[in-house]
């Protein structure tokens, strides 16, 4: 029987170190794709795939064809949790990973609208709407491989690998699109050098096959399919916290609505303040008729920042092992929702030093502060038999209400206002909805993520689950 993990020694070292890799390596690739998508769309999208639009216009479409990824990450979550719970979390996780890095490698091979006329647009949403469902399975397995395999009182530093592929991937992209940017010509960078870093996506493929040749299942789903045989064995009824019977989706939708609602709700501030930052606030700098900026000055910016995330994200996940999940979420959620107000007249200024200065504070400090904890958090608050389905639902729904139109809605605002504090008071709001859903949850940092059958369950019927959160 594979047993849970002893708080005090936890797995080998060695072992924990090439999950961190894995986790680190297989998110930083699938949010690098994902996330050049949204540079694309600021810089080049708008006038190669909607062209004798006025500037204005031509963003707001390409930005729409951003959100469509994001309306597609739930049935990706659907997807591959049923996958993911049934199948194993290893399993999931590689066919998100091969899907991201097939549709990505065919954006870079897209002919524009000049080349096929109005198919050219059809088949960009297309392919976003692939990048969407891909993505949509990946947090949940990438997740879950670092924090079921981690000992108990680390798991929110050892989750915290999975989720610094987010600031990974940002600079992987920004890095791609700077060296391209600096080595043609702005006329050879339209015409072709935008499709080079969708192409190094291909890279995906050959992750997808090393993983699958590599990498073992998570130590928690093992050990459910364990006592699943166990049971099975000895002619036992089936246990309802154990026995999943059906779509394990459906299941969690009835067994843990409160705590995906929850999630979601947690994950709008997260998800719509990391899009502001990384997408939004690139094409505000570099609008010629609002700030202007150089596209090499916003994006060396972003990726300073994206840099000192990533360092300190391990930091964030360590302190909530210690401190606790929600006591860091809420201090980043309250203090970003008071910082938004300042962080638009910093970037207003155009001085590249309290540009610099306004994304290291605003995503490298107080972003991180919530986001380290957030993997093992969402992951901890359901059972081990539904918890991919959970956690990739929760958080998809939340990215749909969340980043999936924050982009066109801060443009929108700004358009209508003419004014960012509109856009502040919006990023403020998210912030302040997060806070509220994460006070409404409980602690979850010393819970014992192993045990499939809950050993304080009240009397319930038989169909019935515990609920965790």
């Amino acid at each position: 029987m594979v047993q849970a993990q002893d708080p005090a020694t936890g797995p080998p070292k060695l072992k924990m170190a090439k999950v961190a890799t894995a986790a680190l390596t297989a998110s930083s690739i699938e949010n690098y794709d994902f996330f050049i998508y949204g540079t694309a769309a600021a810089l080049v999208f708008p006038q190669l795939f909607f062209p004798g639009q006025s500037p204005l216009t031509g963003v707001l479409l390409s930005f729409a064809t951003f959100a469509v990824g994001f309306v597609a990450r739930p049935l990706g979550g659907m997807l591959f949790g049923h996958i993911g719970d049934v199948r194993g979390r290893k399993t999931a996780l590689i066919g998100a990973l091969a899907g991201m890095g097939v549709a990505s490698t065919l954006i870079g091979l897209l002919p524009t609208h000049s080349v096929i006329g109005v198919a050219a647009p059809i088949l960009l949403v297309l392919l976003r709407f692939l990048q969407g469902i891909a993505v949509g399975g990946q947090l949940g397995g990438v997740v879950l491989l670092a924090t079921e395999n981690a000992p108990a009182h680390r798991r929110g530093y050892f989750s915290s690998f999975a989720q610094a592929g987010a600031p990974g991937g940002i600079i992987l992209g920004n890095l791609a699109f700077l060296l391209v940017i600096r080595v043609t010509s702005p006329a050879a960078f339209e015409s072709w050098g935008w499709r080079v870093p969708f192409l190094v996506s291909a890279l995906l493929i050959w992750l997808a096959i090393h993983l699958q040749l590599k990498l073992e299942d998570t130590d928690a789903f093992r050990h459910l399919q364990e006592v699943k045989k166990q049971r099975a064995e000895a002619d036992l009824p089936p246990e309802p916290a154990v026995e999943v019977k059906g779509s394990p989706v459906i299941r969690a939708f009835k067994v843990h609505y409160r705590q995906i609602a929850l999630v979601a709700c947690a994950y709008i501030g997260i998800n719509v303040t990391y899009y502001l930052f990384m997408t939004f606030a690139v094409s505000y700098s570099t609008n010629p008729k609002i700030l202007g900026l150089s596209k090499n000055s916003i994006l060396l910016a972003v990726l300073v920042a994206a840099g000192v995330q990533l360092v300190l994200l391990p930091l964030s996940g360590a302190l909530s092992d210690r401190f606790g999940r929600r006591t860091m979420l809420l201090a980043g959620s309250g203090m970003l929702a008071v910082f938004s107000f300042g962080f638009w007249p910093m970037l207003n200024t155009k001085s590249s030093v309290v540009i610099l200065a306004a994304f290291i504070i605003g995503l490298g400090l107080m972003h991180t502060t919530m986001y380290g904890p957030q993997g093992a958090f969402f992951a901890e608050v359901f059972s081990t038999g539904l918890r991919y389905s959970g956690v990739s639902l929760g958080v998809q729904l939340g990215s749909v209400l969340g980043g999936a139109f924050a982009p066109l809605i801060a443009t929108s605002l700004y358009a209508a206002t003419g004014s960012s504090v509109s856009v502040a008071a919006y990023m403020a709001g998210v912030c302040v909805i997060t806070f509220v859903a994460v006070f409404l949850m409980p602690e979850t940092h010393r819970k014992n993520i192993n045990e499939p059958v809950p050993a304080t369950a009240p009397p319930v019927r038989h169909n019935t689950m515990e609920e965790t959160g």
